[in-house]
Protein backbone atom coordinates (compact mmCIF):
# COMPACT_ATOMS: atom_id res chain seq x y z
CA UNK A 1 0.00 0.00 0.00
CA UNK A 2 2.86 2.47 0.73
CA UNK A 3 4.11 2.76 -2.91
CA UNK A 4 0.56 3.58 -4.03
CA UNK A 5 0.44 6.51 -1.55
CA UNK A 6 3.69 7.93 -2.96
CA UNK A 7 2.41 7.80 -6.54
CA UNK A 8 -0.80 9.54 -5.52
CA UNK A 9 1.14 12.27 -3.71
CA UNK A 10 3.52 13.00 -6.63
CA UNK A 11 0.84 13.06 -9.30
CA UNK A 12 -0.05 16.84 -8.92
CA UNK A 13 3.62 17.87 -9.09
CA UNK A 14 4.16 15.82 -12.22
CA UNK A 15 1.19 17.53 -13.86
CA UNK A 16 2.51 20.99 -12.89
CA UNK A 17 5.98 20.21 -14.25
CA UNK A 18 4.46 19.02 -17.50
CA UNK A 19 2.48 22.28 -17.85
CA UNK A 20 5.59 24.39 -17.28
CA UNK A 21 7.49 22.48 -19.91
CA UNK A 22 4.69 23.03 -22.39
CA UNK A 23 4.66 26.80 -21.69
CA UNK A 24 8.44 27.10 -22.07
CA UNK A 25 8.33 25.09 -25.28
CA UNK A 26 5.59 27.36 -26.66
CA UNK A 27 7.59 30.50 -25.76
CA UNK A 28 10.61 29.16 -27.58
CA UNK A 29 8.51 28.47 -30.65
CA UNK A 30 6.89 31.97 -30.59
CA UNK A 31 10.12 34.04 -30.27
CA UNK A 32 11.46 34.70 -33.74
CA UNK A 33 15.03 35.57 -34.74
CA UNK A 34 16.58 39.04 -34.17
CA UNK A 35 15.50 41.72 -36.62
CA UNK A 36 17.98 43.39 -38.96
CA UNK A 37 15.55 46.34 -39.29
CA UNK A 38 15.61 46.93 -35.53
CA UNK A 39 19.40 46.69 -35.37
CA UNK A 40 19.80 49.26 -38.14
CA UNK A 41 17.11 51.59 -36.76
CA UNK A 42 18.56 51.41 -33.26
CA UNK A 43 22.05 52.21 -34.53
CA UNK A 44 20.81 55.19 -36.57
CA UNK A 45 18.74 56.51 -33.67
CA UNK A 46 21.72 56.35 -31.28
CA UNK A 47 23.97 58.23 -33.73
CA UNK A 48 21.36 60.89 -34.51
CA UNK A 49 20.49 61.50 -30.86
CA UNK A 50 24.18 61.73 -29.89
CA UNK A 51 24.60 64.44 -32.52
CA UNK A 52 21.48 66.57 -31.90
CA UNK A 53 20.11 65.46 -28.50
CA UNK A 54 16.39 66.26 -28.15
CA UNK A 55 16.41 68.22 -31.43
CA UNK A 56 16.84 64.83 -33.12
CA UNK A 57 13.15 64.09 -32.57
CA UNK A 58 12.28 66.89 -35.01
CA UNK A 59 14.89 65.85 -37.59
CA UNK A 60 13.51 64.48 -40.89
CA UNK A 61 15.81 61.43 -40.55
CA UNK A 62 13.69 60.27 -37.63
CA UNK A 63 10.92 59.39 -40.08
CA UNK A 64 13.20 56.85 -41.78
CA UNK A 65 14.01 55.31 -38.40
CA UNK A 66 10.30 55.00 -37.56
CA UNK A 67 9.62 53.28 -40.88
CA UNK A 68 12.32 50.71 -40.14
CA UNK A 69 10.93 50.07 -36.66
CA UNK A 70 7.47 49.49 -38.11
CA UNK A 71 8.89 46.78 -40.40
CA UNK A 72 10.19 44.69 -37.48
CA UNK A 73 8.28 41.35 -37.51
CA UNK A 74 5.82 40.94 -34.67
CA UNK A 75 7.25 37.52 -33.78
CA UNK A 76 10.84 38.80 -33.61
CA UNK A 77 12.65 38.77 -30.31
CA UNK A 78 13.28 42.49 -30.92
CA UNK A 79 9.59 43.35 -31.36
CA UNK A 80 9.03 44.61 -27.76
CA UNK A 81 12.13 46.83 -27.88
CA UNK A 82 11.07 48.11 -31.29
CA UNK A 83 7.65 49.13 -29.98
CA UNK A 84 9.21 50.86 -26.97
CA UNK A 85 11.60 52.88 -29.14
CA UNK A 86 8.83 53.81 -31.57
CA UNK A 87 6.66 55.03 -28.69
CA UNK A 88 9.58 57.00 -27.25
CA UNK A 89 10.16 58.76 -30.56
CA UNK A 90 6.50 59.67 -31.00
CA UNK A 91 6.08 60.96 -27.44
CA UNK A 92 9.22 63.09 -27.53
CA UNK A 93 8.39 64.50 -30.97
CA UNK A 94 5.06 65.69 -29.59
CA UNK A 95 6.83 67.19 -26.58
CA UNK A 96 9.34 69.07 -28.74
CA UNK A 97 6.65 70.34 -31.11
CA UNK A 98 4.59 71.63 -28.18
CA UNK A 99 7.66 73.38 -26.75
CA UNK A 100 8.42 75.01 -30.12
CA UNK A 101 4.83 76.22 -30.43
CA UNK A 102 4.98 77.66 -26.91
CA UNK A 103 8.20 79.54 -27.73
CA UNK A 104 6.68 81.00 -30.89
CA UNK A 105 3.63 82.20 -28.96
CA UNK A 106 5.85 83.71 -26.28
CA UNK A 107 7.91 85.61 -28.87
CA UNK A 108 4.76 86.86 -30.61
CA UNK A 109 3.27 87.93 -27.28
CA UNK A 110 6.46 89.74 -26.26
CA UNK A 111 6.33 91.83 -29.44
CA UNK A 112 2.79 93.00 -28.75
CA UNK A 113 2.26 95.97 -26.46
CA UNK A 114 -1.21 95.75 -24.87
CA UNK A 115 -3.31 98.95 -24.80
CA UNK A 116 -2.93 101.06 -21.69
CA UNK A 117 0.73 100.21 -21.06
CA UNK A 118 3.65 102.64 -21.53
CA UNK A 119 5.73 102.21 -24.65
CA UNK A 120 8.56 104.05 -26.30
CA UNK A 121 8.49 105.46 -29.79
CA UNK A 122 11.08 106.82 -32.18
CA UNK A 123 10.79 108.75 -35.41
CA UNK A 124 11.38 106.76 -38.59
CA UNK A 125 14.98 105.64 -39.04
CA UNK A 126 16.86 105.38 -42.33
CA UNK A 127 17.99 101.91 -43.45
CA UNK A 128 21.41 100.85 -42.23
CA UNK A 129 24.14 101.31 -44.86
CA UNK A 130 25.21 97.96 -46.29
CA UNK A 131 28.90 98.87 -46.25
CA UNK A 132 28.80 99.54 -42.53
CA UNK A 133 27.02 96.26 -41.91
CA UNK A 134 29.75 94.37 -43.74
CA UNK A 135 32.61 96.24 -42.06
CA UNK A 136 31.14 95.67 -38.61
CA UNK A 137 31.69 91.93 -38.83
CA UNK A 138 35.34 92.08 -37.83
CA UNK A 139 35.86 90.21 -34.54
CA UNK A 140 38.69 92.49 -33.49
CA UNK A 141 36.60 95.62 -34.01
CA UNK A 142 33.79 94.13 -31.94
CA UNK A 143 36.06 93.38 -29.02
CA UNK A 144 37.63 96.85 -28.96
CA UNK A 145 34.72 99.13 -29.81
CA UNK A 146 31.72 97.04 -28.81
CA UNK A 147 28.74 96.32 -31.06
CA UNK A 148 28.12 98.72 -33.93
CA UNK A 149 25.60 99.09 -36.72
CA UNK A 150 25.48 95.78 -38.58
CA UNK A 151 26.81 93.64 -35.71
CA UNK A 152 24.91 90.30 -35.60
CA UNK A 153 22.33 90.33 -32.82
CA UNK A 154 23.41 86.83 -31.82
CA UNK A 155 26.72 88.27 -30.60
CA UNK A 156 24.86 90.43 -28.09
CA UNK A 157 23.60 87.31 -26.31
CA UNK A 158 26.89 85.71 -25.34
CA UNK A 159 29.58 87.97 -26.81
CA UNK A 160 31.14 91.21 -25.63
CA UNK A 161 31.90 89.70 -22.22
CA UNK A 162 28.18 89.44 -21.48
CA UNK A 163 27.98 93.21 -21.02
CA UNK A 164 24.76 93.75 -22.98
CA UNK A 165 21.22 92.91 -21.92
CA UNK A 166 17.78 93.15 -23.47
CA UNK A 167 15.77 96.23 -22.65
CA UNK A 168 12.13 97.08 -23.23
CA UNK A 169 11.04 96.71 -26.87
CA UNK A 170 10.82 99.97 -28.81
CA UNK A 171 8.07 100.86 -31.25
CA UNK A 172 9.83 102.50 -34.22
CA UNK A 173 7.47 104.53 -36.35
CA UNK A 174 7.27 103.05 -39.82
CA UNK A 175 9.05 99.85 -38.75
CA UNK A 176 7.09 98.43 -35.84
CA UNK A 177 8.31 96.96 -32.57
CA UNK A 178 12.02 96.18 -32.44
CA UNK A 179 14.22 94.58 -29.80
CA UNK A 180 16.38 96.97 -27.79
CA UNK A 181 19.65 96.26 -25.98
CA UNK A 182 21.65 98.31 -23.52
CA UNK A 183 24.87 98.12 -21.52
CA UNK A 184 24.80 96.31 -18.19
CA UNK A 185 25.08 98.64 -15.22
CA UNK A 186 28.41 97.39 -13.95
CA UNK A 187 31.72 99.16 -13.51
CA UNK A 188 33.59 96.54 -15.55
CA UNK A 189 31.23 96.90 -18.52
CA UNK A 190 31.25 100.70 -18.40
CA UNK A 191 35.04 100.69 -18.42
CA UNK A 192 35.16 98.11 -21.23
CA UNK A 193 32.65 99.92 -23.49
CA UNK A 194 32.49 103.56 -22.35
CA UNK A 195 31.02 104.75 -25.67
CA UNK A 196 27.93 102.58 -25.08
CA UNK A 197 27.03 104.05 -21.69
CA UNK A 198 23.59 105.63 -21.89
CA UNK A 199 23.01 104.21 -25.39
CA UNK A 200 20.27 102.00 -26.83
CA UNK A 201 20.94 99.44 -29.56
CA UNK A 202 18.02 98.60 -31.85
CA UNK A 203 18.08 95.32 -33.77
CA UNK A 204 16.32 94.39 -37.00
CA UNK A 205 16.53 91.25 -39.13
CA UNK A 206 19.16 89.72 -36.88
CA UNK A 207 21.54 92.72 -36.84
CA UNK A 208 22.05 95.97 -34.95
CA UNK A 209 20.05 98.59 -36.80
CA UNK A 210 21.34 101.69 -35.03
CA UNK A 211 22.70 103.11 -31.78
CA UNK A 212 21.10 106.13 -30.20
CA UNK A 213 21.16 107.92 -26.84
CA UNK A 214 18.50 106.96 -24.32
CA UNK A 215 17.63 110.65 -24.03
CA UNK A 216 16.36 110.62 -27.62
CA UNK A 217 13.75 107.96 -26.82
CA UNK A 218 10.44 109.55 -25.90
CA UNK A 219 7.81 107.66 -23.92
CA UNK A 220 4.14 107.67 -24.90
CA UNK A 221 1.13 105.95 -23.37
CA UNK A 222 -1.20 103.82 -25.48
CA UNK A 223 -4.91 104.07 -24.79
CA UNK A 224 -7.75 102.06 -26.24
CA UNK A 225 -9.84 105.07 -27.26
CA UNK A 226 -7.45 107.91 -28.05
CA UNK A 227 -4.40 106.20 -29.52
CA UNK A 228 -1.15 107.43 -27.99
CA UNK A 229 -0.76 110.28 -25.52
CA UNK A 230 2.44 111.93 -24.27
CA UNK A 231 3.20 111.59 -20.57
CA UNK A 232 2.08 114.34 -18.22
CA UNK A 233 5.68 115.39 -17.62
CA UNK A 234 6.01 116.55 -21.25
CA UNK A 235 3.45 119.37 -20.65
CA UNK A 236 5.11 120.71 -17.55
CA UNK A 237 6.48 124.24 -17.88
CA UNK A 238 4.20 125.24 -20.75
Amino acid sequence: MRPQVLRATLRPFAALLSSLLLVLSACRREAGPPSAEFEQASRQFTALYAQKLDEAYLDPQMGTIEAQLQRVPQDSVDAPASRDLLQRIQQNRTRMQDAATARQKAVASARELPPGTPSTALPPLPPAPKAEAEDAGSPDAGVVNGPQTGTPASELVAGFRGCFKRGLPINVEGRGIREAWELNDSTACRLEYPSHTGMVLLTEEGRVLTLLPKSSVRTVTQTQDAGTQPPAGNDAGR
